[in-house]
Protein backbone atom coordinates (compact mmCIF):
# COMPACT_ATOMS: atom_id res chain seq x y z
CA UNK A 1 0.00 0.00 0.00
CA UNK A 2 1.71 2.97 -1.22
CA UNK A 3 1.30 6.76 0.16
CA UNK A 4 -1.48 7.47 -2.61
CA UNK A 5 -3.43 4.96 -1.37
CA UNK A 6 -3.11 5.86 2.57
CA UNK A 7 -3.94 9.31 1.71
CA UNK A 8 -7.04 8.58 -0.17
CA UNK A 9 -8.30 6.20 2.87
CA UNK A 10 -7.32 9.30 5.06
CA UNK A 11 -9.89 11.43 2.96
CA UNK A 12 -12.69 8.97 3.04
CA UNK A 13 -12.42 8.13 6.63
CA UNK A 14 -12.69 12.42 7.10
CA UNK A 15 -14.98 12.52 4.71
CA UNK A 16 -17.61 9.81 6.79
CA UNK A 17 -16.69 11.41 9.86
CA UNK A 18 -17.63 15.04 8.19
CA UNK A 19 -20.92 13.68 7.31
CA UNK A 20 -22.08 11.82 10.14
CA UNK A 21 -21.04 14.20 12.67
CA UNK A 22 -22.26 17.24 10.89
CA UNK A 23 -25.77 15.11 10.30
CA UNK A 24 -26.01 14.53 14.04
CA UNK A 25 -25.24 17.86 15.77
CA UNK A 26 -27.41 19.74 13.04
CA UNK A 27 -29.83 16.92 13.16
CA UNK A 28 -30.50 16.98 17.16
CA UNK A 29 -29.94 21.13 16.99
CA UNK A 30 -32.29 21.31 14.51
CA UNK A 31 -35.17 18.69 16.08
CA UNK A 32 -34.57 20.49 19.72
CA UNK A 33 -34.99 23.37 18.41
CA UNK A 34 -38.40 22.56 16.82
CA UNK A 35 -39.87 20.65 19.80
CA UNK A 36 -38.95 23.96 22.24
CA UNK A 37 -40.40 26.28 19.72
CA UNK A 38 -43.49 24.42 19.14
CA UNK A 39 -43.46 23.40 22.63
CA UNK A 40 -43.29 27.35 23.83
CA UNK A 41 -45.72 28.26 20.67
CA UNK A 42 -48.36 25.81 20.01
CA UNK A 43 -47.90 23.56 23.31
CA UNK A 44 -47.46 20.81 21.34
CA UNK A 45 -44.95 17.87 22.45
CA UNK A 46 -42.06 16.25 20.95
CA UNK A 47 -43.97 13.50 19.76
CA UNK A 48 -46.35 15.94 17.91
CA UNK A 49 -43.04 17.54 16.36
CA UNK A 50 -41.46 14.04 15.37
CA UNK A 51 -44.57 13.09 14.10
CA UNK A 52 -45.06 15.91 11.62
CA UNK A 53 -42.10 14.91 10.07
CA UNK A 54 -43.11 11.37 9.00
CA UNK A 55 -46.61 13.41 7.68
CA UNK A 56 -44.38 14.48 4.94
CA UNK A 57 -44.30 11.18 4.01
CA UNK A 58 -47.67 9.54 5.66
CA UNK A 59 -49.66 13.02 5.20
CA UNK A 60 -52.02 13.13 8.38
CA UNK A 61 -52.12 10.02 8.96
CA UNK A 62 -49.02 10.05 11.00
CA UNK A 63 -50.61 11.46 13.95
CA UNK A 64 -52.64 8.59 14.30
CA UNK A 65 -49.76 6.42 14.68
CA UNK A 66 -48.36 6.77 17.71
CA UNK A 67 -44.32 6.01 18.70
CA UNK A 68 -44.09 4.08 15.28
CA UNK A 69 -44.66 7.52 12.88
CA UNK A 70 -42.58 9.54 15.97
CA UNK A 71 -39.77 7.01 14.93
CA UNK A 72 -40.11 7.05 11.49
CA UNK A 73 -39.98 10.81 12.02
CA UNK A 74 -37.05 11.20 13.67
CA UNK A 75 -34.99 8.55 11.47
CA UNK A 76 -36.43 10.84 8.51
CA UNK A 77 -35.02 13.67 10.17
CA UNK A 78 -31.41 12.67 10.83
CA UNK A 79 -31.40 11.16 7.16
CA UNK A 80 -32.62 14.30 5.79
CA UNK A 81 -29.70 16.33 7.98
CA UNK A 82 -27.13 13.83 6.65
CA UNK A 83 -27.83 14.44 3.36
CA UNK A 84 -27.65 18.77 3.49
CA UNK A 85 -24.53 17.81 5.25
CA UNK A 86 -23.64 15.80 2.76
CA UNK A 87 -24.43 18.76 -0.20
CA UNK A 88 -22.28 20.86 1.62
CA UNK A 89 -19.41 18.59 2.04
CA UNK A 90 -19.34 17.29 -1.36
CA UNK A 91 -19.59 21.30 -2.59
CA UNK A 92 -16.59 22.15 -0.28
CA UNK A 93 -14.24 19.70 -2.54
CA UNK A 94 -14.62 21.97 -5.19
CA UNK A 95 -15.53 25.17 -3.23
CA UNK A 96 -12.39 26.13 -1.06
CA UNK A 97 -14.26 29.33 0.00
CA UNK A 98 -17.05 27.08 2.41
CA UNK A 99 -14.10 25.61 4.44
CA UNK A 100 -12.20 28.81 4.77
CA UNK A 101 -15.43 31.11 5.45
CA UNK A 102 -17.07 28.41 7.39
CA UNK A 103 -19.50 30.92 9.47
CA UNK A 104 -20.27 33.03 6.20
CA UNK A 105 -21.04 30.02 4.46
CA UNK A 106 -22.74 27.87 6.60
CA UNK A 107 -25.05 30.86 7.53
CA UNK A 108 -25.62 31.71 4.11
CA UNK A 109 -26.25 27.58 3.61
CA UNK A 110 -28.57 27.77 6.20
CA UNK A 111 -30.91 29.94 3.50
CA UNK A 112 -30.62 27.75 0.99
CA UNK A 113 -31.91 24.98 3.35
CA UNK A 114 -34.84 26.68 4.63
CA UNK A 115 -36.21 27.71 0.95
CA UNK A 116 -35.46 24.21 -0.71
CA UNK A 117 -36.98 22.84 2.24
CA UNK A 118 -40.39 24.76 3.08
CA UNK A 119 -41.20 26.61 -0.82
CA UNK A 120 -40.31 22.77 -2.62
CA UNK A 121 -39.96 20.24 -0.27
CA UNK A 122 -42.83 20.55 1.92
CA UNK A 123 -44.99 21.80 -1.14
CA UNK A 124 -44.34 18.35 -2.86
CA UNK A 125 -44.78 16.48 0.35
CA UNK A 126 -47.61 14.50 1.43
CA UNK A 127 -48.83 17.33 4.03
CA UNK A 128 -48.57 19.68 0.50
CA UNK A 129 -47.98 22.85 3.09
CA UNK A 130 -48.27 25.92 1.72
CA UNK A 131 -45.70 28.79 1.23
CA UNK A 132 -48.61 31.22 1.32
CA UNK A 133 -49.83 30.18 4.64
CA UNK A 134 -46.51 31.21 6.45
CA UNK A 135 -46.27 33.67 8.51
CA UNK A 136 -43.74 36.80 9.21
CA UNK A 137 -43.01 35.42 12.62
CA UNK A 138 -42.48 31.75 11.58
CA UNK A 139 -40.75 32.50 8.46
CA UNK A 140 -38.38 34.61 10.43
CA UNK A 141 -38.45 31.85 12.95
CA UNK A 142 -37.19 29.46 10.92
CA UNK A 143 -34.96 31.02 9.44
CA UNK A 144 -33.10 31.56 12.05
CA UNK A 145 -33.08 28.11 13.26
CA UNK A 146 -31.72 26.71 9.54
CA UNK A 147 -28.65 29.62 10.01
CA UNK A 148 -27.66 28.52 13.48
CA UNK A 149 -28.87 25.11 14.19
CA UNK A 150 -28.38 23.65 10.51
CA UNK A 151 -26.04 25.61 8.51
CA UNK A 152 -23.66 26.64 10.89
CA UNK A 153 -23.09 23.76 12.50
CA UNK A 154 -22.61 21.77 9.26
CA UNK A 155 -19.92 24.16 8.21
CA UNK A 156 -17.90 24.42 11.00
CA UNK A 157 -17.70 20.24 11.39
CA UNK A 158 -16.80 20.11 7.55
CA UNK A 159 -13.91 22.94 8.42
CA UNK A 160 -13.06 21.19 11.29
CA UNK A 161 -12.84 17.19 9.43
CA UNK A 162 -11.08 19.28 6.68
CA UNK A 163 -8.16 20.20 8.83
CA UNK A 164 -7.94 16.54 9.85
CA UNK A 165 -6.09 15.82 6.93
Amino acid sequence: MGAASTEFSLARSNAYRAILWGGLIAGAMDITAACVSQGLRAGRSPLWVFQSVASGLLGRDSFTGGLATAALGIGLHFLIATIWTSVFYLASRGLEFLVKRAVVSGLLYGIVVYVFMYYVVLPLSAIQAKPSTYTWTSIFLNVGIHLVCVGLPIAMVVRWQSKQR
